[in-house]
């Protein structure tokens, strides 16, 4: 006899609660022993997520409560990681909409929340954070329906369970009044308003691929729902590949998921989330299933990348000095290896065998995929990022976001001032003792721009947004941008060199530092590139000493972290990625013909 079976995702936007209330969860189902020492935000398992906070990839994890099997899927909060939610809400029959008791819904929370909708799945409202200062429950649920009727949802899902919760707390309850004990109330909403899975055990055997995992031992695992059918282990199948080829193979491993660890079956029914191992060359969305009566699922659908940036062999004068996978094929096996997990990554080859378009879905996007390679030893150079235009109804497009913007109220001039020169239209403004601005605004007016904010809130800006949809071109962005700083000779920098040219700008780099001729080292302070020698040296006499410039003091050096950088870099100008570095330099004239 089979255990009742919930299917559910965790939705929301970024860093409103979803991994820590997952976390409260898995511990008050007693998927831990006692005593067992686990690290907060247990989901993140990836080294990135915990460095950065935030969840990346989706993960599926399994509790019981009362004797029905719980499977939950935690979903990635941002925006550029959207498509991991669109393909994971095809495997449960429900979702719990997470949204923080002081901010409200936000950019993600309607991109989420839209998919949910689309998908026919009545939400579950959790309003998290309920015990912060400034928290307004009653408010966040007032606003959470205000979205749903703005998103079209039907009268079934507008009368939406609600409850109030405090993941860090590990409670949650169905009234404001009532005691914050534990998460029993979220585990009875998920048995009341979660339906049980739909399918036939007694059909053929259909499972869609929605996520795919790699063993040393099993080779490439693949995970997803069984829709239909019974599914053994050791019994044959066949995959249904995107192009409606049949590959035939075997299941060598069935797994199934309780809390965190995957456990071996001997067989599942419809409804059951599994891991089968067996297909070598299974991708997501496509299906395994009877080899007597081979039936497929649809494929799943995301909206395509909005970004695009160029990937390019390295080139510089310091090429293959620190990254071990530098060539041609080896960054381009990578590139196509990454769409195989990657759903809304798209790669192409160009003109050139030493260059690849690689669209995503924004500048985080990427830049995940960039500090991954670079951790994993490539050695690459890529382009500034470019929106992607497309056709609608005859008419030339762009890619347009929802823009929110969280400031103090002496920054709020400046910030509307630039954002108007972006192309940006205001919709709205909440003021309080902070002041929140929200803007519609073409995806390209966005590039740049999170430097810019972070200098005209001084820090303390909290900036998000989403994509929106399609709208026609909306005319020249100004961004405005000073000119840089170049070395003109190879060597490295000095103290000497760097104090004298200080009143030109302000330094990427610190005394010390390896350059190269074009190598772009510090912003000018004024609208045109200045080129300059940073690796003069101070000539020597019997009234100066080597030593004499220890005591000079340099103003600090902007510190170009990967995001920054790829924000920061023009049209002429790539960025430079190595195991040990990250370089802004100049387009060599080569490449900008290519």
């Amino acid at each position: 006899m089979t255990l009742p079976i919930r299917n559910v995702a965790i939705i929301a936007h970024v860093d409103h609660g979803k991994t820590t209330l997952v976390d409260a969860l898995l511990r008050q189902s007693g998927t831990f022993r006692e005593g067992e020492e686990v690290p907060d935000c247990v989901m993140d398992s990836n080294t990135l997520e915990r460095e950065r906070g935030i969840t990346i990839l989706s993960k599926n994890t399994a509790v019981h409560y009362q004797e029905t099997l719980i499977n939950i899927v935690d979903t990635p909060g941002h925006a550029d990681f959207g498509g991991e939610v669109e393909r994971v809400l095809g495997m449960v029959d429900g979702c719990i909409l997470i949204v923080d008791a002081n901010e409200g819904p936000m950019p993600q929370t309607r991109f989420v929340l839209k998919k949910a909708l689309e998908k026919g799945l009545r939400p579950i409202v959790v309003v998290n954070k309920i015990d912060r200062p400034q928290a307004d429950p009653h408010g966040s649920v007032d606003k959470v329906l205000d979205l749903f009727l703005e998103l079209g949802a039907d009268d079934d899902q507008c009368d939406f369970p609600y409850l109030f919760a405090s993941g860090l707390s590990g409670y949650a309850k169905n009234d404001l009044k009532d005691e914050g004990i534990d998460m029993k109330p979220m585990f009875e909403a998920i048995l009341a308003h979660v339906p049980a899975p739909v399918g036939d055990p007694t059909k053929p055997l259909q499972l869609q691929v929605t996520t795919l995992d790699y063993s040393e031992y099993l080779g490439r695992i693949v995970i997803g729902r069984i829709h239909n059918g019974t599914i053994r282990a050791g019994q044959q199948a066949v995959l249904i590949t995107e192009s409606g080829a049949i590959v035939k193979s075997k299941i060598s491993k069935l797994l199934g998921f309780d809390g965190l660890k995957r456990v071996e079956m001997e067989s599942a029914t419809a409804g059951h989330i599994v891991a089968v191992a067996g297909f070598a060359d299974a991708y997501i969305g496509e299906t395994i299933t009877d080899p007597d009566n081979p039936q497929a699922l649809p494929l799943i659908k995301v909206d395509e990348p909005t970004l695009q940036m160029t990937f390019w062999v390295n080139d510089s004068p310091f090429a293959g000095q620190e990254g071990k996978l530098v060539t041609s094929r080896q960054v381009r096996d990578r590139l196509f290896r990454e769409l195989e997990t990657n759903v809304a990554l798209r790669v192409e080859e160009t003109d050139s065998p030493d260059k690849f378009a690689v669209c995503g879905r924004g500048e985080l996007h990427l830049g995940i995929l960039i500090e991954t390679m670079r951790r994993e030893g490539y050695e690459f150079q890529v382009s500034q990022p470019q929106v992607i235009y497309r056709e609608v109804n005859g008419q030339p497009c762009e890619p347009f976001e929802l823009l929110v913007l969280d400031v103090p109220e002496e920054a709020v001039g400046g910030c509307i001032e630039r954002l108007g020169q972006r192309r940006g239209e205001m919709q709205d403004m909440r003021v309080g003792g902070r002041t929140q601005l929200e803007f519609i605004i073409p995806a390209r007016g966005l590039i740049g721009f999170r430097g810019e904010f972070m200098r005209l809130t001084r820090g303390d800006g909290i900036m998000n947004h989403s994509f929106l949809d399609y709208r026609q071109l909306s005319g020249d962005v100004e961004a405005r941008r000073n000119g840089v700083l170049i070395s003109f000779d190879e060597g490295v920098s000095t103290v000497y060199a760097m104090r004298n040219a200080e009143d030109r700008g302000v330094f990427f780099i610190t005394p010390g530092t390896k350059v190269y001729k074009g190598m772009i080292v510090g912003e000018h302070n004024r609208q045109q590139d200045l080129e300059l020698n940073v690796c003069k040296t101070k000539q020597l006499t019997n009234h100066r000493a080597a030593g004499g410039d220890e005591l000079v003091q340099l103003q600090a050096p902007i510190d170009m972290s990967l995001e920054r950088a790829l924000e920061y870099i023009g049209s002429d100008e790539l960025l430079e990625v190595t195991p040990a570095s990250i370089r802004l330099r100049k387009m060599s004239k080569k490449l900008a013909k290519r």
